[in-house]
């Protein structure tokens, strides 16, 4: 079995905290520090445990949150701020990686007070780990001078600087607070997207899809306008990015967007869709096969995703869309595809005993339907 997630905040981050802290503030009270961070670390889950360690942090750092801020960026490691964060550890020079996460839950909650201050110490942090959830709460709080601080950002020499000016103001940032004003209305981070559009780092570009596509799930309309004005004569880096940010939307079949992307058009042909097993225990597999036969002239581009409809607790059953493949399929041509589909648990979804479907999607079509029952 796999280690939790959880466990990558454990005894040794607080050890790595507590023994950078203390060489950057000869007073730090690291016994204290540590006797606070370790009661009760192991029963709580992952964010828990960093919000738990930020606490640990406001009862051991200086009340004055810019020598606490000083202390922070003191304790970390030296970076070119171009290394991969997935690469970067603790080591004898200073902090990074996971402990980070606790340090910048730190700044969000003693530094709305000393916003300037909080968004130079999230600067240094998001190079060791990332800042985009501690963020947010300066977005709330001071709009306009976060948005002025993310647009300099843009501009940074560090990739990692420059997608938090992305990925920390995404309105739905997975673990992060909504963001509901952005929610309602986008238009303030439009200009950040504008100018990471052709960033010449993949990862940065990345983010600025997954933002997009956040904002397609409220406002549909404003993202297709996006994709139509800049994918004309689009580098493949950035058609590379306006594909990702259309996939929600490619999914749902929004007509105006399949279009931009010539899968307008509908399915010529037939597709025939087997599923097993027809009685599924919740953990195991479920084999999905797929014939298609085409009956067109010419070839045809086609997208094809499949929907699970999850059983509710209510007896209702809701669709959630997944990727299934991008081919094109010649004229009159048959193909066989399968797929696994694995029915296990995860944190964000419930699972329910009962009659299960998934229905297969073409260019945002359904075209073929098969059932299950999913037993617990």
């Amino acid at each position: 079995m796999a280690e939790p997630f959880k466990n990558l905040l454990d005894p040794g981050s607080v050890r790595s905290l507590r023994r950078h802290l203390a060489r950057a503030w000869k007073r730090f009270d690291g016994a204290r520090f540590e006797a606070l961070a370790l009661n009760g670390l192991e029963a709580l889950e992952f964010k828990a445990r960093a919000r738990h360690l930020g606490a640990a942090l406001e009862a051991t750092l200086p009340a004055d949150f810019d020598a606490a801020a000083s202390i922070i960026e003191a304790s970390l490691r030296p970076v070119r701020g171009d290394e991969a964060l997935g690469d970067l550890r603790s080591g004898d020079t200073g902090l990074a990686g996971w402990p980070i996460w606790p340090l910048t839950e730190f700044v969000a909650a003693r530094g709305l007070a000393s916003p300037e201050r909080s968004l130079r110490c999230l600067h240094a942090l998001t190079q060791r780990f990332t800042a985009e959830w501690a963020l947010r709460p300066f977005i709330v709080a001071r709009p306009e001078l976060a948005y002025a601080t993310l647009m300099r950002w843009t501009r940074d020499p560090s990739p990692h600087v420059r997608r938090l000016a992305s990925e920390g103001s995404r309105p739905r940032l997975p673990w992060g607070q909504r963001l509901d004003g952005l929610v309602a209305d986008p238009s303030p981070t439009l200009p950040l997207l504008e100018a990471l559009l052709d960033d010449p780092s993949e990862y940065v570009r990345r983010s600025v899809a997954n933002h997009l596509n956040d904002i397609a799930k409220d406002h549909p309309a404003l993202v297709v306008d996006w994709v139509l004005r800049h994918l004309p004569d689009a580098p493949p880096e950035r058609r590379a990015l306006l594909k990702h940010a259309s996939r929600t939307l490619i999914k749902q079949g929004d007509a105006r967007m399949l279009k931009a992307w010539g899968l307008g058009r509908r399915f010529a042909g037939t597709a025939a869709l087997t599923i097993a097993p027809k009685t599924l225990q919740l953990g195991n597999s479920l084999e999905m096969k797929l014939a298609l036969q085409s009956t067109a002239r010419r070839a045809q581009p086609l997208v094809i995703d499949y929907a699970v409809h999850h059983v509710k607790a209510n007896g209702e059953r809701t669709p959630k869309v997944f990727k299934g493949w991008a081919l094109t399929l010649a004229a009159g041509e048959s193909r066989s595809l399968a797929k696994r589909h694995v029915m296990r648990e995860i944190s964000t979804r419930r699972y329910h005993a009962g009659r299960h479907a998934v229905d297969l999607r073409i260019n945002g079509e359904v075209v073929a339907q098969a059932e299950f029952e999913l037993k617990l």
